[in-house]
């Protein structure tokens, strides 16, 4: 299993991270989709929330759809600082219940342990966390060390080049409707989702890796390929990270089409991916899904 992979891929705000060495430029092609009709056209394109400095994708095609669209929608619009702490504070801690290592198998709590202080963290850090909450900020470290940061990651950059143009943005999404998805996750499916985040952590960067390498070659089948194995041991995850948000988004999409203009939508590569990606629910809808060539 590689756990690991999905929370930065599919969730906004689990793509949170600290700086490292930056790369050289490298350039990039994700892909760019386009649904329209007389007098609505809406962009789709797949974002990777988290990415390592100096990569050039915020041009060509992906630049010029933006520069025609009206408006930015995104997964969400991050809230302030204080206010995500908050938030965090209120759904990811439960007083009174045993510290996180006690409820781990022994060997799975060294190891979560051990990556803690490799990362430079105290040893017991997460020990008063939900276990979905411990899921997450582990999910972050092979991130973090192997140079991907979310202020280079293409939210940042859509956000930051909308609101210079004077274009509103707005989120499909809440912060606490994102942390919802797994605080409503049984308890069952939590302890096992830190278990494989945590057997993951050795080759997270390597797993991310590979999904950014299929992002910057538009490889949309190569994204969900990676996306579905991930989940494919886990359907109460699957449905709550990535199936029926994504019907709640074609839901949303199939109604600002009633709307004239032209809006660029830019969620998670893996949600515009597969057999029950956005795309996917979109054309069951009756939606002509076109792939924007450049």
């Amino acid at each position: 299993m590689k756990k690991l992979l999905i929370l930065p891929a599919l969730l906004a705000l689990a793509a949170c991270g600290s700086p490292a060495p930056a790369p050289a430029a490298k350039d990039a092609d994700p892909a760019l989709w386009v649904v329209k009709d007389d007098d609505t056209t809406i962009y789709l394109f797949g974002t990777i929330h988290a990415l390592k400095p100096g990569l050039s994708w915020f041009d060509e095609g992906v630049k010029q759809a933006f520069d025609k669209s009206d408006s930015l929608v995104l997964e969400l619009v991050l809230p302030p600082d204080a206010e995500l702490q908050a938030l965090v504070g209120e759904i990811g801690f439960t007083p009174g219940q045993p510290p996180l290592s006690a409820q781990l198998p022994a060997g799975e709590a060294m190891k979560m342990q051990a990556a803690l202080a490799a990362a430079g963290q105290p040893r017991d850090g997460l020990d008063a966390m939900e276990p979905w909450l411990a899921a997450v900020m582990l999910a972050n470290l092979p991130s973090q060390q192997a140079g991907y940061e979310q202020k280079d990651g293409a939210e940042a950059v859509l956000t930051a080049a909308a609101k210079a143009a004077g274009k509103p943005v707005e989120g499909l999404e809440t912060a606490r409707e994102q942390f919802g998805y797994f605080d409503r996750l049984s308890p069952g499916a939590q302890r096992a989702l830190l278990v494989e985040t945590i057997d993951g952590l050795p080759k997270g960067a390597e797993t991310l890796d590979q999904i950014v390498a299929r992002w910057r070659a538009g490889d949309a089948d190569g994204i969900a390929k990676l996306i579905n194995e991930d989940l494919a041991d886990s359907p109460e995850l699957a449905e709550a990270l990535l199936v029926n948000r994504n019907r709640h988004w074609a839901d949303w999409i199939a109604g600002r089409m009633k709307t004239p203009g032209t809006v660029f939508v830019a969620v998670g590569a893996g949600h515009l991916a597969g057999g029950q990606s956005v795309l996917a629910e979109l054309s069951r809808r009756g939606f002509s899904v076109t792939r924007v060539t450049y």
